[in-house]
Formats: C-alpha cells, sequence, structure tokens
C-alpha cells in the first residue's frame, strides 16, 4: 500500500500555495494546514467552557449537554466518510469550500436554539461541515509529501496546532463570559468565514491525472481496501485510542475545573491553554526518534503508566494541584501519539490519501464519540478515570502491534 521514494516533495506548482517562491509557498501552505486542523480543534474545544452554563440554559443533565460533543464528532466521522472519496474524484478545493458553508449555515442556527434537542442537531450538521477542513490538513501534506518529509510536515503543523487548544478555550471563555455561548458559535462562523476567504489562494493538491477514475460512487470501494490492510489500521486503532483519550479529558474537565474545583470559565480556558503546550511538545518530540513506531512505543508506555497514576489519583485524593500535575505527562505522551500515529497511517495510505485520512479522522472520532459522555457516568472523577485506563490500554496494545510490523525501506 505504500509508495517507494516517497521522501521528496511533490513538484511545485502542482499543490502549493500561490506565493512568490519556494521557501514563502512552503510558509503559507503550513499556516494554511494549521488554520485548517486547528478549526477542527476550535469547533469542540472553543465551547467547553460554556458547558456547564448550557446544562442551565437548556434544563437538561450533564450527560445531555456532553452530548454535544458526542454528536459533533458523530457529525465529523459521517463528513469525512463522504467527503474522503469524493475529494479522491473531485479534488480536494471544492470539498473545502462546500463543507465550510455547510457549517456556517449550521452554526449560526445554533445560536437560535432553544431547547437541546435541536441544539444537537445543529451540533451533528456542524461536525459534517467542519469534517472537510479537518481531514483535509492531513490529506493535502499526503498529496504532496511521504516517508520522513511527511512526518515532519505534520509533527510540524500540529506543533504549531498546539496553540489551537490552548488558545480556543481561553477564547471560549472570554467570548462566552461577555456574550454567553451564543458568541462562542458567532466566533467559530467567523473562523470558518476566514478560512474561506484564504482558500482562494490554495491551489488544487491533487491533480486530475491522480484522481478516482470511474464514478464517485466508486471510490468508496477503496475503504475495503484500506479497512482491509492491517498496517494502516493498526495505525488508525493507534491514533483513534489516543485521540478518544484526548475527548475524554476534554469533555470531563469543565466539570472537573469549574463545578468541582469552583475555576472560572476565563481560568478553565487559562489551564487548558497551559495544558495543550505540552500536547505541542510532545509532537515534536517523537521527530527525535530514528523510527517513529519506536516514538509510538515509547509514548504508549509513558501514556500507560501516567495514566495509571491520574487513576490512583482520582480515586483517592481531592487536590486540584495533584490532578493537574498527573495531567502533563499524559498531554504530552499523547502528542507523541499524534504526530507518530498520523504519520504512520497517512503514509501507509497515501494512494488513497483522501479515503485514508477519512478512516483515520473517522476512528478517532468513534472512539471521542463513545468516551465523551461515558465520563458523565456518576461520580465524573471516578468515570473519567475509568475512560482514561481503559483507552490507554488500547493504546499500548495498538503500539505492540505496529512495532511487530516487520520494517521497511520507506518506514518513517
Amino acid at each position: 500500500m505504500t509508495q517507494q521514494n516517497n521522501s521528496s516533495p511533490a513538484p511545485t506548482g502542482s499543490g502549493t500555495p500561490k506565493s512568490g517562491g519556494k521557501k514563502s509557498g512552503y510558509a503559507v501552505l503550513i499556516a494554511y494546514l494549521v488554520g485548517l486542523s486547528a478549526f477542527g480543534s476550535f469547533v469542540n474545544d472553543m465551547y467547553q467552557p460554556t458547558l456547564p452554563a448550557m446544562t442551565r440554559f437548556f434544563h437538561c443533565s450533564i450527560p445531555m449537554v456532553q452530548m454535544g460533543l458526542a454528536m459533533g464528532m458523530l457529525g465529523l466521522a459521517l463528513g469525512q466518510f463522504l467527503l474522503g472519496p469524493v475529494s479522491d474524484k473531485v479534488g480536494r478545493k471544492p470539498v473545502l469550500v462546500g463543507s465550510l458553508l455547510v457549517f456556517c449555515v449550521a452554526a449560526d442556527a445554533s445560536v437560535f436554539a432553544r431547547n437541546i434537542h435541536f441544539f444537537l442537531l445543529c451540533r451533528f450538521v456542524q461536525g459534517v461541515g467542519a469534517a472537510g477542513a479537518y481531514f483535509l490538513a492531513r490529506t493535502i501534506p499526503a498529496d504532496l509529501y511521504g516517508g520522513r518529509q511527511l512526518a515532519k510536515v505534520m509533527a510540524l503543523v500540529g506543533a504549531i496546532n498546539g496553540f489551537a487548544p490552548a488558545s480556543a478555550p481561553v477564547l471560549g471563555g472570554i467570548v462566552a463570559d461577555h456574550f454567553n455561548w451564543q458568541g462562542v458559535f458567532v466566533a467559530l462562523v467567523a473562523f470558518a468565514l476566514l478560512l474561506l476567504a484564504f482558500s482562494y489562494w490554495l491551489k488544487e493538491t491533487l491533480p486530475p491525472s491522480k484522481r478516482t477514475h470511474g464514478s464517485v460512487w466508486s471510490g468508496f470501494a477503496d475503504y475495503g481496501i484500506l479497512l482491509h490492510y492491517k498496517p494502516f489500521m493498526i495505525h488508525v486503532l493507534l491514533k483513534g485510542a489516543a485521540l478518544g483519550l484526548l475527548f475524554a479529558y476534554i469533555s470531563s474537565s469543565p466539570f472537573i475545573f469549574e463545578d468541582h474545583y469552583g475555576f472560572s470559565q476565563t481560568h478553565f480556558g487559562l489551564i487548558m491553554g497551559l495544558n495543550a503546550m505540552f500536547t505541542a511538545a510532545g509532537s515534536m518530540l517523537a521527530l527525535k526518534f530514528r523510527l517513529l513506531k519506536q516514538a509510538a512505543f515509547a509514548g504508549a508506555w509513558g501514556l500507560a503508566i501516567a495514566v495509571a497514576i491520574e487513576a490512583a489519583a482520582m480515586f483517592v485524593f481531592d487536590h486540584f494541584l495533584i490532578y493537574e500535575l498527573a495531567l502533563i505527562p499524559i498531554l504530552f505522551f499523547l502528542g507523541m501519539l499524534f504526530t507518530s500515529g498520523n504519520a504512520l497511517a497517512m503514509n501507509e495510505g497515501r494512494d488513497k490519501a483522501g479515503t485514508a485520512s477519512a478512516i483515520l479522522g473517522i476512528g478517532g472520532y468513534m472512539f471521542g464519540a463513545v468516551s465523551s459522555p461515558m465520563v458523565g457516568v456518576g461520580n465524573i472523577m471516578h468515570s473519567s478515570a475509568i475512560v482514561f485506563g481503559v483507552l490507554a490500554a488500547i493504546t499500548l496494545i495498538a503500539a505492540y502491534m505496529s512495532r511487530a510490523l516487520p520494517a521497511e525501506a520507506n518506514q518513517p
């Protein structure tokens, strides 16, 4: 499934943004990829601080309002499933523009929600719309690069994008404090419109000669090929379980920080921002390993140990400082797993990059859609600890499976 000689970039002009030179074109490309990737983070992370307030606004339970995260993830999963093969057929740019327009309509509608059920429907459609930007942030680099170079680009985007989960809760808390939860979705619409405006300077990265032949529907057959390709699916499992753990943390943290420990929405955002920096640091550290499979193995073991310490603290102790200090290594090792998992999976499936990116995204959001509401069942400290532990164990198993795969010449 992998291709040989993947380490060199695609010819300039086949996919780089319009720019005045090679270096500036590369910088503009990275900046836009960061924006696309950050948008996916902002869609969920920016309204995290408002979850407790929304339970009061809609007069619903904690698990019900957390379903807003789950519905967004389900929408992201379905959107990627549909748009992946479509982008392999018609190109990346039309899919990007269309999906961002869908998001804008759904986000505008959610501002007028007066009951939780209509809001959840809006969140689902928002997820479908946001899926385009989210999976194309992985697909476009795979169109242009392979092997170690692909890993470097994805790690760079991931590290810089560490500021997205860092800034999203901060901005969300500030906006919510001044304009309530509805203001957050107005801000998200503005972000989507900005991406739409700058998409004019993005050239198509998938030339007609490399697109899927036949009808759009024939492209869905690629799912069967990739789903039966063991090396690819092992790395989807690795990334998916790690992302599910991140979403479990994201879903539980507003209630732990705000309701349990008494922090304001703005302070919650600042703490989340600080924590996200450790994920960015872990993302860059993964590139220090000779093989990314080694980074994944080390990250999975580190995550398992850190989660065991955190789980013990959540069951035995009730102190913010202990809880926070135990989170730091968890987020650091998740960063290592995100870089290695993304690059390993996309390198295996880069000849069907749109579909491969869709499967990779769907895997993560399936884990997230299950784990997000589960952390709100019963005592949130105890249920979160259990969910963290299960997902860390799955990640470790996938890392062992990845390590057992035979080495290949173009292994990043």
